[in-house]
């Protein structure tokens, strides 16, 4: 898992420019893949002080488990608690559209893991299912031929093959699904550009679907200890063009993005997913940890695209106390040869202060 996400930093660090270039959807900003790989360096960076090598590691025993209080350990060579606390790390510096639902992704793989040593065929087709079936749900208008759909072909391939071959938790049979998973996610990369009309008029492909494609086909790299497909990418529309930036032609939007981590009732965080829906677009809210505090609240990631961030920030205060808010603009004048040092572009707090 650490092979894992450490891959997936590097590869989306070489693969940012070109998945900004053909970002036009859901809107022309041209931040995809400055989001996708920022959220991976995140989730790769929470494991670095994780051991990789377990051999010397205690090992979690019938009797010592009946001891374990809380949460499971990553020192104890559990593959969910490791991706649990890349999740979480994830899911709270998450960027984007793209960034907060891999981190969804992330924190939900990670629930079927959760203690056991390895992984198996079984094992990821119910990680993989649970993470797209959880990325669906955290948008409040999920739409097909984006990230979404590459994350659900990916699931049903590691699926039929877990079906095909009775549960049987071999390693063969893991590469197995792993190669169907990263053929599926390929098939579903090429659809989007049919799906959306967006794309289908620009002749390219969605820019999320191919970072998850990458981030998959890091996973099967790390996992079989084979390099990355270098071919996979050939041919995919609009991504072997190197000029122009295509994002940079398409109608600016206005409005922002607000983000904020708040801790909500189940009634609370309904209200605000509804009255999101109200203002803006692209909402996306989704629980960071799987327990209530003693009041029964949640930690929640929020997302959403505003016209005006006032109203936003004005509900999102008047339902909680949001830390890490921030506000960042959708239409920010990019020249593609000069990259943002930071690699994040400009956002300001809520107070208009550049961050």
């Amino acid at each position: 898992m650490k092979r894992w996400l450490g891959k997936a930093e590097t590869t989306l660090g070489n693969h940012s420019d070109r998945l900004n270039a053909i970002n036009i959807f859901p809107v022309a900003d041209g931040d995809t893949g400055t989001n996708l790989y920022l959220t991976v360096r995140a989730a790769a960076r929470a494991l670095q002080d994780v051991p990789t090598d377990t051999s010397a590691l205690p090992q979690v025993t019938a009797d010592t488990a009946l001891h374990v209080v809380g949460p499971p350990d990553p020192a104890q060579n559990d593959v969910g608690a490791i991706l649990a606390r890349a999740g979480q790390a994830a899911i709270e510096q998450a960027r984007g559209n793209s960034g907060t639902l891999f981190a969804v992704f992330l924190c939900a793989a990670a629930e079927p893991l959760a203690g056991h040593p390895r992984l198996s065929s079984p094992l990821l087709a119910a990680a993989l299912n649970r993470a797209q079936i959880r990325a669906w749900s955290a948008l409040s208008d999920p739409v097909p031929g984006t990230m979404l759909s590459v994350m659900e072909a990916a699931a049903r391939a590691a699926a039929a093959v877990d079906a095909e071959h009775g549960g049987d938790d071999s390693n063969h049979t893991l590469g197995l699904a792993l190669d169907a998973a990263v053929e599926a996610a390929l098939a579903a990369v090429v659809h989007t550009e049919d799906q959306l009309e967006a794309l289908h008029t620009a002749h390219v492909v969605d820019a999320g679907g191919v970072g998850m494609l990458l981030i998959l086909d890091c996973l099967r790299s790390a996992v079989l200890g084979e390099e990355l497909q270098d071919q996979l990418l050939d041919g995919l529309h609009g991504y072997d063009v190197h000029d122009p930036h295509i994002h940079e032609g398409m109608p600016r939007d206005e409005g922002v993005e607000v983000m904020c981590t708040i801790t909500l009732s189940p009634l609370d965080a309904a209200t605000m997913r509804q009255r999101l829906d109200e203002m803006g677009e692209s909402v996306i809210m989704s629980q960071v940890g799987g327990d209530p505090d003693a009041e029964g609240a949640y930690r929640w990631r929020v997302h959403v695209h505003v016209p005006d961030p006032a109203p936003a920030v004005e509900l999102i205060r008047s339902l909680g106390e949001p830390s890490d808010i921030s506000v960042s603009e959708l239409a920010l004048p990019r020249d593609p040869r000069e990259p943002d040092p930071a690699g994040v572009g400009r956002s300001t707090d809520p107070d208009g202060h550049e961050r």
